[in-house]
């Protein structure tokens, strides 16, 4: 186990410190100096006693893709929406829906739990379970037409994969990615 450079970890918590002074100032519900640094010093004292883990592991945020994720993942929510409250409102109901399992690429725990809580909040899938060690995230799938509609949105869970890694993958899970597609893996 190495240690971490103080510089480094604080590097690390300065978003979460940003973040902690905002929600406390939002929830007092005025701005003024000692709700600043009374919001400073609750976020320190936060971080002292209550340490988190370090995830961040060459993860770094690249804009384009992360845009190009958001664009895609809003149309993803209207669409889907859209479908599911068509399926529940219209009479006879849902038909058919599916329970498959789909392995995943990413070999990252930020990239695993981004691709699941993504996929989860698009209506119409639900994650059952993310088996860690072996890649694989079990959905639930609402509606499903028939068995080309099972694959195709089973290729959407990787393109999702494949967009999040882009936005927020280190340089290695990008090359790791990049490869399985070399390989022989079909694109998404």
């Amino acid at each position: 186990m190495t240690v971490e450079p103080a510089a480094t970890r604080l590097r690390h918590q300065v978003p979460l410190v940003v973040w902690l002074v905002l929600v406390w100032m939002l929830l007092w519900g005025t701005w003024s100096w000692a709700n600043l640094l009374s919001g400073l010093l609750v976020a320190l004292t936060v971080l002292i006693l209550l340490p988190l883990p370090h995830v961040i592991d060459g993860t770094r945020v690249r804009p384009v893709p992360l845009l190009v994720f958001l664009g895609h993942f809003v149309v993803d929510l209207f669409t889907s929406g859209a479908e599911v409250a068509w399926q529940a409102l219209r009479p006879g109901g849902v038909h058919r829906t599916a329970i498959v399992q789909v392995q995943l690429r990413a070999d990252s725990d930020l990239l695993l739990t981004l691709v699941a809580e993504a996929t989860s909040l698009v209506p119409g899938s639900l994650v059952l379970d993310l088996d860690r060690e072996h890649r694989v995230i079990t959905l639930h799938l609402l509606p499903v037409r028939d068995l080309a509609d099972v694959e195709r949105k089973k290729a959407h869970v990787l393109v999702v994969e494949r967009r999040l890694v882009r936005a927020f993958g280190s340089a290695a899970d990008v090359a790791a990615l990049e490869g399985t597609r070399r390989e022989g893996v079909p694109a998404p």
